[in-house]
């Protein structure tokens, strides 16, 4: 027998294939992301093993601990909030930021990533769901922060990502991802300045299937994969 977070991994990937074709996507347009919070290395290396290519952590200090650990080579994206004065701590760490939410956590990057060097590749986080315990910019507020982030010199903005609402409520969940996907596609349309539109960022264990059917085209999903200690 294979083991539990293989078997996992496998049946998460089944659902995400069969939500590709019940949404009429390609088979493999839509991206794994597994959040790996909590888990040990050698949780997250047995995944890597059984075939996940992305990981997401939540925390920085955690991760500064952990991912120096690994000998078994992913992508990794930090998915947390984070919070402007550890901007620096982050660029060694993670290949993509998802959580860019504010102006001056974007001038924060760049001026780090300038220092060091290297171009940041990050997602602009959206407030869908107006609720007051969640990150992100408010969907009004997105025009203007990605404009502010199209002139900066080191900041590559790749697509959005959003936490949909965790209450259940399957009507306000697909309210939450359908005003996530108007944004990415009038932005796709024309975006501010040298932003690119590609990665559109939303669903997690418990809606991913939902999320695919509303045009995400990448997941994040760690309670499915490794159990109930994950995100």
């Amino acid at each position: 027998m294979g083991s539990p977070i293989a078997e996992n991994l496998a049946r998460v990937l089944d659902r995400i294939r069969a939500a590709e074709l019940e949404a009429g996507l390609p088979q493999g347009s839509v991206a794994l992301v597994g959040v790996t919070k909590n888990r040990t290395v050698a949780e997250v290396e047995e995944a890597v093993r059984a075939g996940l290519t992305d990981i997401g952590e939540n925390r920085l200090q955690e991760a500064a601990e952990k991912l120096p650990r690994l000998t078994t080579p992913a992508t990794r994206h930090f998915i947390g909030h984070l919070q402007r004065n550890k901007a620096a701590r982050v660029l060694g760490l993670f290949e993509m930021i998802q959580s860019l939410d504010s102006e001056r956590l974007a001038r924060a990057l760049d001026r780090h990533a300038g220092d060091a060097g290297v171009r940041v590749k990050t997602l602009v986080q959206v407030n869908t769901s107006g609720e007051s315990t969640k990150f992100g910019v408010e969907p009004d507020a997105c025009d203007s922060l990605l404009e502010v982030v199209s002139g900066l010199e080191h900041l590559d903005v790749l697509g959005l990502m959003t936490i949909g609402p965790l209450t259940g409520d399957q009507a306000g969940i697909i309210k939450s991802f359908k005003l996530l996907r108007g944004l990415f596609e009038r932005y796709a349309a024309g975006p501010p300045g040298n932003c690119r539109m590609e990665v559109l960022s939303m669903g997690m264990s418990a809606d991913f299937e939902t999320a695919i059917a509303e045009g995400s085209n990448m997941v994040r999903v760690g309670t499915a994969i490794f159990g109930s200690c994950g995100f």
